[in-house]
């Protein structure tokens, strides 16, 4: 496959603006995070709907994508976010219920209202929508987990958050993947790597993943924020299960018959063409984070 270098120009553009976009709701405060990643998780949402209906050729209400948004972005709060929902709340006859408790009964009275009162979906329709909540909200609210890990005293860093580093290490770890993926993939690639995604090679898949690998530990060894042993092992974990997520979602569009989920970004398709590889990434290194560092 030969380089195209008006596509490459394309995704780079697009790709620079991207990872711009996100710094900015990463490094700016808290909450700009989470109001950027739930617009993404709503995004993703209506998209992965989007694709439920064209595989089950059916017409998903607006109504109905936006509950499911909504009881999606629910879950991601209640199980990502700790410092505020555990500490607002209300009071019910004299009992302080947490902002956390309540979301819990808001999402499971929502859903079970859905599932015993609506009559528009058939069952695969309704078992795949319901997939959604471990397919995009699960990975999101790891995310905002691991954003919100604790600060911690560093020898170059005074007062350094791990939450921040953690989520630029897989945030750049799957950028670096997937555009020298591309490159060395268009340069050298002969060899199919799966069915479900024709343009994907061998040589693409494991040249990516090495210089991922290589330069996330190359950072990691001249700024001295993690050790180079840890950034490489995430690195590693992003390119894997990146991939993974990547194919996944290949596989959804293929089933629906379609090119791209969506089109916010131009070279990039929609919402999930460009959050795939973050939604199997994130759980890989939420469990290495939680059990080894």
């Amino acid at each position: 496959m030969a380089l195209n270098i008006q596509t490459l120009k394309t995704r780079s553009g697009t790709a620079v603006i991207f990872v711009a976009v996100m710094l900015v709701g990463l490094l700016w405060n808290f909450w700009s995070f989470v109001v950027l990643f739930t617009v993404i998780h709503w995004g993703c949402w209506i998209e992965y709907l989007g694709l439920a209906e064209k595989v089950y050729n059916t017409v998903i209400d607006k109504f109905i994508k936006n509950y499911f948004a909504f009881c999606g972005i629910t879950l991601m709060w209640v199980v990502g976010q700790h410092r505020f929902t555990s500490d607002f709340g209300l009071n019910f006859f004299g009992y302080f219920i947490s902002l956390k408790v309540l979301l819990w009964i808001v999402l499971f009275i929502g859903l079970i209202a859905f599932i015993f009162q609506n009559k528009q979906f058939n069952n695969k329709v309704k078992w795949m929508s319901f997939c959604g909540f471990a397919y995009i909200s699960l990975g999101f609210a790891f995310l905002l987990e691991l954003r919100d890990e604790p600060f911690s005293f560093d020898a170059h860093f005074s007062m350094l958050e791990y939450g921040k580093v953690y989520v630029c290490l897989i945030i750049f770890s799957i950028w670096i993947n997937d555009t020298m993926a591309y490159i060395v993939g268009s340069l050298i690639g002969k060899t199919p790597f799966s069915k479900i995604s024709p343009k994907k090679t061998w040589e693409g898949t494991i040249g990516g993943a090495i210089l991922c690998v290589v330069v996330i530990a190359a950072i990691a060894y001249f700024t001295e924020i993690i050790k180079v042993k840890d950034a490489a092992i995430i690195a590693a974990l992003c390119a894997i299960f990146g991939t993974l997520g990547d194919l996944f979602e290949s596989k959804l569009k293929r089933m629906a018959n379609v090119k791209d989920s969506g089109s916010f970004m131009p070279g990039h398709g929609g919402f999930l063409d460009r959050f795939d590889s973050l939604l199997f990434a994130v759980p890989a290194v939420w469990v290495y984070v939680k059990l080894v560092l």
